[in-house]
C-alpha cells in the first residue's frame, strides 16, 4: 500500500479513536459508579527519562475525582495536554480502577465500545508500524507530520474491562524481558543492518559499518552451542491483580491506564479494593528467586549475553 494511502488511514482511524473515547467518557457518566481509585504518579520531567528509578510517590484519589482523572485519562493522547516541562517521550499512567454496578445491556453496551475502541487501537499500530513500510527511524516524521503532538504510546494503549471481580490489588514489577535466542538469529540481525547502508547519531556510515563488522566478527567467534540471551530491562511498573472467587482464579495485568470493572446486577455492593503503595527498590523482599546462571554481556546496545 502507498504512503499516501497509510496517511489517509492514518488519520481516519485516529479521529475514529478520538471520537469513540468521546463517547466511552458519556457512556460511563451516565453508569451509577459504585467505587473509583485512581494512583496519580510523580510527572517525568525533560531530560530525566532514563534516571533510574528507586523510588515512587504514589498520591491515591477516590471517588468522582477519581472517575473524572480516569476518564479524561483516557483521551490524553498528545503533548499539549501535559505540562510544558513534562517529558514528551515518556507515557503518562495513571494506574487504578473504575467500577460501574450495572444491568446486562448497559455491560453490553460499553463493553462493545470498548472493544472497538482496542480495535482501533490496534488498527492505529499496525499502520504505523506495518502498513506505512516506514522504518523505525522515520515513523515519528511518519506520524507527527500529520498528528503533530501524538503520544503514540498512549494511543495504542488498550482499556481493559473486567466483569464481576472479587478483588482488586495493586502493586509493582520490574522483571526483566529474557529472551533466548540462537548464534545464527544474531548474525542475520547484524548483517541485516551491516548491509542496509544505514547510520546512527554521533557515527559516520563508514563508521557505523566498521562497528557493526567488528560485532559480527565477536559473534562469529562464539562457540556454535552457545547460549545467548537478550536480557533487556523494563522499567518498574504498576500492576493490577484481580481475583475471581468462583473460578478461584487470580489475573495480573500491566496497569497504565485505568481497568474498568462492571458489575452486574449485584445490588450495589462496593467491591474489595487495594491501595498502590509508594514503590521502594531497596525495600523490595523476594518471596523466591531463582538462582540466575551467570552471564557476560557480549554487545551491550542489543542487551545481549552469553552464559558462562
Amino acid at each position: 500500500m502507498s504512503k499516501y494511502l497509510s496517511l489517509e488511514d492514518l488519520n481516519r482511524c485516529f479521529h475514529q479513536q478520538e471520537n469513540k473515547l468521546r463517547q466511552l467518557r458519556e457512556l460511563l457518566h451516565s453508569y451509577s459508579l459504585l467505587a473509583a481509585h485512581v494512583f496519580v504518579l510523580p510527572d517525568v520531567k525533560k531530560g530525566s527519562e532514563h534516571d533510574p528509578i528507586t523510588e515512587i510517590t504514589v498520591n491515591g484519589i477516590s471517588g468522582n475525582e477519581a472517575l473524572d482523572l480516569g476518564l479524561r485519562h483516557y483521551q490524553r493522547l498528545f503533548i499539549h495536554h501535559n505540562n510544558q516541562n513534562i517529558s514528551s517521550k515518556a507515557a503518562i499512567r495513571l494506574p487504578g480502577i473504575l467500577c460501574f454496578s450495572v444491568n446486562q445491556q448497559q455491560y453490553h453496551s460499553a463493553l462493545n465500545l470498548i472493544e472497538e475502541i482496542n480495535k482501533l487501537k490496534a488498527e492505529l499500530e499496525h499502520i504505523v508500524t506495518v502498513q506505512s513500510g516506514v522504518n523505525k527511524e522515520q515513523r515519528f516524521e511518519f506520524v507527527h507530520n500529520q498528528l503533530h503532538g501524538l503520544i503514540t504510546l498512549n494511543a495504542y494503549r488498550t482499556i481493559t474491562p473486567l466483569l464481576n471481580p472479587d478483588s482488586v490489588r495493586f502493586g509493582w514489577a520490574n522483571k526483566n524481558i529474557i529472551n533466548k535466542v540462537t548464534k545464527n538469529q544474531i548474525l542475520a540481525r547484524l548483517e541485516k543492518s551491516y548491509n542496509s547502508g544505514r547510520t546512527v547519531s554521533h557515527y559516520s556510515r563508514e563508521q557505523w559499518a566498521e562497528f557493526v563488522a567488528k560485532e559480527i566478527t565477536d559473534i562469529k567467534k562464539l562457540s556454535d552451542d552457545v547460549i545467548l540471551k537478550i536480557k533487556r530491562p523494563v522499567k518498574v511498573q504498576p500492576i493490577a491483580r484481580v481475583w475471581y472467587a468462583e473460578q478461584q482464579k487470580q489475573v495480573q495485568y500491566a496497569c497504565p491506564l485505568p481497568l474498568i470493572a462492571f458489575y452486574v446486577n449485584c445490588g450495589g455492593n462496593p467491591p474489595k479494593l487495594g491501595e498502590l503503595p509508594d514503590y521502594d527498590a531497596n525495600a523490595i523482599v523476594h518471596r523466591y528467586k531463582p538462582k540466575a546462571k551467570l552471564l557476560e554481556l557480549v554487545i551491550p546496545r542489543l542487551h545481549l549475553y552469553r552464559e558462562i
